[in-house]
């Protein structure tokens, strides 16, 4: 199970919310025993894109031999 605070990766593309699959978020909730999670997703100057609730399936825990990738947000 994903600990509450860890950073986590998206799995799937949410266009709804403005995210990509790869987007790094923050758990903010753990649900029902780790089979949802509240998970945060912000800017690099720390201003909130999204808090979405997601399945399990659709994050993962960040992996020791990853590297972080930047992008742009869409306009709004």
């Amino acid at each position: 199970m994903i600990e509450e605070l860890a950073n986590v990766v998206l799995t799937t593309s949410l266009p709804e919310h403005g995210l990509q699959s790869g987007d790094i978020g923050t758990v903010v909730l753990v649900h029902q025993a780790g089979q949802g999670y509240t998970v945060e997703f912000l800017t690099l100057r720390g201003e909130t894109v999204a808090v979405i609730t997601v399945p399990a399936a659709q994050i993962r825990p960040i992996r020791t031999n990853e590297i972080a990738h930047a992008r742009a947000l869409a306009a709004a």
